[in-house]
């Protein structure tokens, strides 16, 4: 059983084969009879792989638990590709890396970072053909 939580909102609750997610240091895919595992989720993407499907969304910072018979993803975020607006996000992009040129303190410049990589990441998964 996969379940996806976001603070807004049940992402996604069902059976699955498999989950590949984003870690600081690289990608993690999750098969069935996993180890038990405790990890931080990077922004980026999830792929969710179901009766041979692969589907992917857009995921923002979290973490995922692996129990014997469950996984339980937590982030700030999550959405499907027709969730995300293309015009939005590319707008985000572009007013980041403008914050980017300014000068800013070390909390703002992190800021900006988190944000402009959360925009970049929606664009990879909105233009990510399923």
């Amino acid at each position: 059983m996969l379940e996806i939580l976001t603070p807004k909102r049940l992402f996604y609750k069902g059976n699955a084969e498999a989950l590949t997610c984003t870690l600081p240091d690289g990608q993690l895919t999750v098969l069935k009879s996993h180890r038990p595992l405790l990890a931080a989720l990077e922004i980026g993407c999830l792929k969710i792989k179901r009766e041979g499907v692969w589907r992917t969304a857009f995921s923002s910072e979290g973490f995922i638990e692996v129990r014997p018979d469950e996984v339980i993803v937590f982030c700030q975020d999550c959405e499907w590709p027709e969730e995300i607006d293309a015009v939005r996000a590319e707008e985000a992009r572009e007013r980041e890396l403008e914050k980017l040129r300014q000068k800013q303190s070390l909390i703002e410049y992190h800021q900006t970072q988190i944000a402009l990589n959360r925009a970049m990441a929606r664009l990879r998964v909105k233009n990510t053909v399923n």
